[in-house]
């Protein structure tokens, strides 16, 4: 069976899509699967089993993108196409079955949206595929345990969490007494000038922590994270991650929505900032109510 995934640019939402690829992979044992998307995710599905190919799909000008893809699968007679990005491609190619995603905003989690394409419900969880490479890289950056992995990085600064307020709950967390006492701290964050921005300030404060802002491939802090203790960190890609690893994770979010992409797996929570989703400030977020969460969700 060959199947080609239309799948997404930003990183969150491509790992939130890799629960339809497990469940294509479960009940089509040995299919060859083709996976379409932007290149920030590109290394969401460079572990995939199954993977045939990887067509990494940069944005160009008057949407010429999707001629490119185009071109690269239109000779192939795919038994199922799956296109998540709402195009009219899944129309101009030869398929046996066709699902497409709906464009623009509606209620519901982004999962449940998903999991519906499919009809599943409950949508599958995501996961991710990592290496023997990716984890003996993870083990030897993070030997021993354990380990409190902060995320205070994002794509768009307004989502945010103050640094000063991921350092003080660090500090109780870690402190005699504290939940994860005596555990050590690692940063994590993707690449870039302005996420080594967002970072400095927690690495500063943190001298001996392991500095792994913008180090690593996508299956490597996939690794990372399954050796988390707890994961904390503002509504990105890498919470995304986390959770699909199974680390205990806490999201933070403000100017985002958690009844819309808040993180899923099996030890996953979010916080909110008080006020109506997508217009409170994270200043608006306490830190005791951060420190309690983690607490519930180590406790757990």
């Amino acid at each position: 069976m060959r199947i080609l995934f239309v799948t997404a640019t930003r990183i969150g939402d491509a790992v939130l899509s890799t629960g339809l690829l497990d469940h294509l992979l479960r009940t089509h044992p040995g299919a060859r699967i083709t996976v379409a998307c932007g290149p920030a995710a590109a290394g969401v599905f460079a572990r995939m089993p199954g993977l045939e190919r990887l067509i990494v799909l940069a944005k160009r000008r008057f949407s010429l993108h999707w001629l490119d893809l185009w071109r690269q699968v239109a000779t192939t007679r795919w038994d199922l196409v799956v296109d998540l990005r709402a195009s009219a491609l899944a129309w101009m190619v030869p398929a046996r079955k066709r699902l497409t995603g709906k464009g623009g905003r509606r209620p519901g989690h982004r999962l449940t949206h998903l999991g519906a394409l499919m009809g599943l419900a409950p949508p599958p969880l995501p996961v991710v595929w990592t290496a023997p490479e990716d984890e003996t890289r993870a083990e030897t950056l993070l030997p021993g345990g354990p380990w409190l992995v902060l995320g205070p990085t994002a794509n768009w600064v307004q989502k945010v969490w103050p640094a000063e307020r991921f350092v003080n709950v660090a500090q109780a967390l870690t402190a005699p007494g504290g939940a994860l006492a005596g555990a050590r701290i690692a940063v994590l964050g993707g690449p870039g000038t302005m996420e080594r921005e967002m970072a400095a300030p927690v690495l500063a404060a943190f001298p001996d922590a392991v500095d792994l802002v913008g180090r690593l491939s996508l299956p490597e802090v996939a690794a990372v994270m399954r050796r988390a203790a707890l994961f904390l960190g503002n509504d990105s890609g890498l919470m995304h991650l986390a959770a699909a690893a199974g680390a205990p994770t806490l999201g933070l979010f403000g100017r985002s929505s958690a009844a819309e992409y808040g993180p899923c797996g099996p030890r996953a929570l979010a916080v909110e900032a008080d006020g109506p989703p997508f217009e409170s400030p994270m200043t608006d977020l306490p830190q005791s109510r951060v420190l309690a969460a983690a607490n519930r969700l180590l406790a757990a």
